[in-house]
């Protein structure tokens, strides 16, 4: 990568109307050398007369070409194809008798930190591109015009674009963890009889791993598709369940990036499963025991949902099949593992499955339409909970945009109420949820807000600790998914939710976090090490020991 920097454009935003014009271009990709640089022309007609420059050189097509819909013409038609996982249309470099060539003038390449590009029709320039010389490029942003706008969001190489869609009279099942997760889960794992499509970040459970294992069995096909590269590495448990799962002769892959494929992804963060083109689980824990105990042991705080529709199973297969269909997929090759042992602690179960019937329902996909988010927190009206792993701010200091609209909220008189996880990585840092909780507490007092945060009393909840991502609004629009509030992970992993608007599911996920946070009654109690306290303790046994030992040397 060159950095982080935001790579833009010096243009008039809005794409000019003409018959061909350039909708898309990669100057910076990933391979040494950028041999997969690459634009994309869209139009309907005659290639006649068109021609496109950086001003240094560039090329035209053959006499008689034409065009209907997009063209790719890329530098080099056999990088591209490891790229890309295809051939271009064009290439404007002589590597493959089965492209076809351009009519290449000099010298024709795209500069990562600083070029233009014109595109003339019978000499009349109709287009220009400029990026500067004073920023750096994104390595592997794909630049791209939408609804005549260019770069609505940071486009990596390799990632999709699905667009929002609705779904209506949805039923399903709505579950909490740790209360009744497994037993939904183990439920919907045994309703399969043709397929199980599991997407997930992390996969450990022995309990869930033998869940597929049996289906298997029955004759149900199923594959698994995980994160190569989560944080810490794959754990020796995690090993464990892939070598249980590939004695099974159930297929295994993990997104990962090689020497000449990267993965689209920062971190492949999903959790979900596809049963039967019909049946679709959608959750923010991941495939761990503490994500899904057995029932009567604690374990985290999470929220699930089984979305039982054809056209919802239908998009969440779309999705699956873009990321498991990439070179950057890989199969895991594990022999042998550890295994996980599940939490020991004794849980009270409060919550049992919740069915209901004809919800809205509208999948949110990382980073493709993770701005449903914010469209619906800006939608509130009455009431806004939100419950989190965690929330940090932008990195060049700017509040969330999660955050910032919920506090945009406030402001128009709705009631925001936010708890954080206490758990001790949570709030043992300089900027975490601690600090999270005083910045949100100080800023309701200072303009009188209806805006309250707490941090989350674990031990009075007897939870492991909050590892949800979920947000309620007006009491029926619920937020089930693996986002983070983080600047990562909306805008660079592949992430997975569905928002759920339906009153008796509303309800359900208010009742689990009235629960939660009347647990915690403007707590900011942390579990784990109070390093401050056992600091204080060491301070005093040393001064203890210094004078003992004074006292003993004035026997002498």
């Amino acid at each position: 990568m060159h950095g982080s920097l935001i790579f833009f454009f010096l243009l008039t935003l809005v794409i000019p109307v003409h018959a061909v014009e350039i909708v898309e271009f990669c100057p910076d990709p990933f391979l040494d050398g950028d041999p997969d640089e690459y634009l994309i022309l869209s139009g309907t007609g005659s290639l006649d007369g068109i021609v496109v420059s950086d001003g240094e050189g560039g090329f035209r097509f053959p006499q008689g070409s034409t065009i209907e819909g997009e063209i790719a013409i890329a530098r080099n038609s056999r990088a591209y194809q490891v790229t890309h996982g295809c051939n271009p249309d064009y290439e404007w470099y002589d590597y493959s008798p089965a492209v076809p060539d351009v009519v290449r003038s000099g010298t024709f390449q795209m500069a990562n930190t600083g070029d233009q590009l014109q595109l003339y029709v019978h000499g009349t320039l109709v287009q220009e591109l400029v990026w500067p010389g004073n920023l750096s490029a994104r390595q592997g942003q794909v630049h791209y015009a939408d609804n005549e706008f260019w770069d609505q969001r940071v486009l990596m190489l390799g990632q999709s674009r699905f667009m929002s869609q609705e779904f209506i009279s949805v039923d399903g099942v709505a579950f909490a963890a740790p209360d009744c997760s497994l037993s939904v889960y183990e439920d919907t794992v045994r309703s399969a009889r043709k397929e199980i499509l599991a997407n997930v970040y992390e996969f450990s459970s022995p309990i869930m791993v033998q869940s597929l294992i049996e289906a298997g069995k029955r004759g149900v096909a199923v594959t698994v598709l995980l994160e190569g590269g989560p944080v810490g590495g794959i754990s020796d448990e995690e090993k464990g369940a892939v070598a249980e799962l590939n004695k099974a002769n159930i297929p295994v892959f993990l997104m990962t990036s090689s020497n000449d494929i990267h993965a689209p992804y920062r971190f492949d963060h999903a959790k979900y499963l596809i049963i039967d083109h019909s049946l679709v689980l959608v959750t923010s824990e991941n495939f761990k025991s503490n994500g899904f105990p057995k029932q009567g042991l604690s374990g985290n705080r999470g929220w699930g949902i089984v979305i039982e529709d054809e056209g919802v199973a239908h998009y969440f297969r779309g999705v699956y099949s873009h990321d498991s269909s990439g070179g950057w997929c890989i199969p895991a090759a594990f022999s042998s593992g550890g295994t996980e042992y599940p939490p020991t602690d004794k849980y009270r179960t409060e919550f049992s499955p919740y069915q209901f019937e004809d919800a809205r329902v509208i999948p949110v996909v990382s980073p493709d339409t993770s701005y449903l988010i914010r469209d619906m927190i800006a939608g509130s009206e009455v009431t806004i909970d939100i419950e989190q792993a965690y929330i940090t701010n932008q990195t060049n200091g700017t509040i969330n945009p999660f955050l910032d609209e919920a506090i945009r909220a406030a402001r128009r008189g709705v009631r925001v109420r936010v708890l954080l996880d206490s758990y001790y990585y949570n709030t043992e840092g300089p900027a975490d949820n601690d600090e999270m909780v005083r910045f949100i507490k100080n800023l309701a007092a200072e303009e009188n807000l209806p805006l309250e945060a707490r941090l989350a009393d674990l031990e009075a909840n007897n939870i492991e600790k909050i590892h949800n991502k979920g947000v309620i609004v007006d009491g029926r629009s619920v937020l089930v998914s693996s986002i983070n509030w983080n600047d990562n992970s909306p805008r660079f992993n592949r992430e997975t939710g569905v928002i759920i608007d339906h009153d008796g599911v509303g309800e359900y996920f208010s009742r689990v976090f009235e629960d939660d946070w009347a647990a915690s009654p403007l707590s900011t109690k942390k579990t784990g090490p109070d390093w401050f306290k056992i600091g204080i303790a060491l301070i005093v046994l040393f001064t203890l020991c210094i004078i003992a030992y004074i006292k003993k040397r004035t026997r002498f």
